[in-house]
C-alpha cells in the first residue's frame, strides 16, 4: 500500500519500499513513480494522462522519501532547488563494524572524489580528474554488538555516494551492500540498510520550508531503540 508522507496541489511525497525501482527501466520491474501516477489517476478520476514530474531518485536497494512534482511549475522548481543545493537530506543507515573503528557521537566529514563505470554500475574512490567530488556528513549514533546507526548528511548528489562514504570513507559497509564488502546479508536481496528519513526543501509556490520525515521499517533498524 502506498504511504503517502505529504500532498498538496504541487507535490506530492511518499515512502518508497527497500527493492522498488524509483523509475522503470529495461527490467520491466514495478516502479513507484508508475505507482503514484496509477494511485492518483485512480484516486481522483482522471480520465487522461496524469502529470509526475520526477525530481530526484534513491537506488533500488535504497528505501525512503521520494518527492514527485504534480505539476510542470513543481517539477522545474523542485529541480532547479535540487541543482542549486537547496535541498537538505537526513539518511539513516546500518553499518558492519566488527572491528570497532566507530564510537557513539564520533563526527566524520568525508571528502572522496568517485568515478562510475556506466558498464558495470559500480563507483570507485579514486584519484585524479576523472572524479566526481563527493561529500558527506556522518554521525554515530548508537551501536549494538558490531552493527552501528550512523547518520548521514550528503552535502552533494553523487551516484552512490553515501555507500562509498560508509564502505570506504568510514571503512564499515551498509549491511545489506554486499556489491561494496558487507558480509551481512538482508533477508530481501534487494535491500541494503540505508534509509532516506528526512528531507527539506522551499516549497516551489509559497516558499516556506517543507519538512517531511519518516521511520524505517526494516528491522534492522531497530538497533535504533
Amino acid at each position: 500500500m502506498l504511504k503517502i508522507l505529504y500532498e498538496d496541489n504541487h507535490l506530492i511525497a511518499v515512502v518508497k519500499p527497500h527493492g522498488m525501482l524509483t523509475q522503470g527501466d529495461d527490467t520491466g520491474d514495478a516502479s513507484l513513480f508508475d505507482e503514484v501516477k496509477a494511485f492518483i489517476k485512480e484516486r481522483d478520476q482522471k480520465p487522461g494522462n496524469v502529470f509526475l514530474g520526477l525530481v530526484h531518485r534513491l537506488d533500488r536497494p535504497v528505501g525512503g522519501i521520494v518527492v514527485f512534482a504534480k505539476t510542470s511549475k513543481g517539477a522545474e522548481r523542485l529541480s532547479k532547488s535540487f541543482r542549486e543545493h537547496e535541498v537538505e537530506k537526513t539518511y539513516l543507515a546500518v553499518v558492519e563494524d566488527t572491528l570497532e573503528k566507530l564510537s557513539v557521537g564520533d563526527e566524520r566529514h568525508i571528502e572522496q572524489q568517485l568515478f562510475k563505470d556506466e558498464r558495470t554500475n559500480v563507483v570507485r574512490v579514486i584519484t585524479g580528474p576523472r572524479g566526481q567530488q563527493a561529500i558527506t556528513d556522518a554521525t554515530v549514533l548508537t551501536r549494538r554488538d558490531d552493527l552501528v546507526l550512523v547518520e548521514l548528511h550528503p552535502k552533494t548528489g553523487r551516484s552512490h555516494q553515501l555507500r562509498l562514504a560508509c564502505a570506504v570513507g568510514l571503512r564499515t559497509p551498509i549491511v545489506g551492500d554486499v556489491k561494496y564488502g558487507a558480509t551481512h546479508g538482508i533477508e530481501d536481496g534487494h535491500a541494503i540498510a540505508l534509509f532516506a528519513h528526512e528531507i527539506t526543501f522551499p516549497h516551489p509556490t509559497t516558499h516556506d520550508d517543507v519538512l517531511i520525515t519518516a521511520e524505517p521499517v526494516l528491522p534492522i533498524f531497530q538497533i535504533k531503540t
